[in-house]
């Protein structure tokens, strides 16, 4: 009877341990197909990440790599001031207009009727100002070009015409500037964009004799 007892208490023991031992590889199989499934997701959530970053990079516009450029032509130094302030401000370059003949001081008085000036004033033709150089180096990269000059009896003083004969500004954004100590600018930017040709003309400013950082910085806010 004993032994039949013990018999059976070890058959009882041995579907105990066969059950635990099937219920251990179940849930170990179970948390291997987790982790195989979470891994999973994961290989394809960074898979998707990366295509998507892929995409956004080949679809994102390139940004505009063009300069500034700011051309003067100075006879007192009053528009070399400006010109300098307002390359400053944006970061452009700067390129003087030079006449081959520069212009004395006698030169410019305009209450001379026997001056330079006033000669040229009086006869159109003499106004085709010999300039040391009309092109600019890298002129493809500039998209805004800044252009200076004082006003003589109401339009733009003579020399920057050369400058703006000479160059093509397709494609550019031109901004007149000009010094004077009374006369405004009067219509001295739009004869120089009929005179141009070409280019996207903005309304021009005048700056008085004496310009200020502050001038320049109120007048640049405005154009953005």
């Amino acid at each position: 009877m004993k032994k039949i007892t013990a018999l059976l208490l070890g058959i009882m023991m041995a579907f105990q341990l066969t059950a635990c031992s099937s219920e251990s590889s179940s849930t170990s199989q179970t948390e291997d197909i987790q982790s195989n499934t979470e891994q999973t997701s994961q290989k394809d959530s960074t898979t998707v990440s990366e295509a998507n970053t892929e995409d956004t990079q080949a679809t994102k516009p390139d940004s505009g790599t063009g300069k500034t450029l700011v051309v003067y032509y100075s006879a007192t130094g009053n528009t070399e001031e400006a010109a300098q302030l307002i390359a400053e401000e944006t970061g452009g370059d700067l390129f003087e207009l030079e006449p081959v003949e520069p212009y004395s001081d006698s030169d410019l008085n305009w209450s001379d009727e026997d001056s330079r000036v006033t000669k040229e004033h009086e006869n159109p033709d003499q106004r085709d100002v010999e300039l040391v150089k009309t092109t600019v180096d890298g002129w493809d990269e500039y998209d805004t070009v800044f252009i200076g000059y004082p006003i003589w009896w109401g339009i733009a003083a003579w020399p920057v015409d050369g400058f703006v004969q000479n160059n093509d500004f397709t494609g550019k954004t031109v901004i007149p500037f000009a010094t004077s100590s009374s006369s405004g600018l009067g219509e001295s930017g739009e004869l120089l964009e009929e005179m141009a040709g070409s280019g996207n003309w903005l309304e021009g400013h005048r700056f008085s004799s004496r310009v200020s950082r502050e001038d320049v910085q109120s007048w640049l806010e405005e154009l953005e």
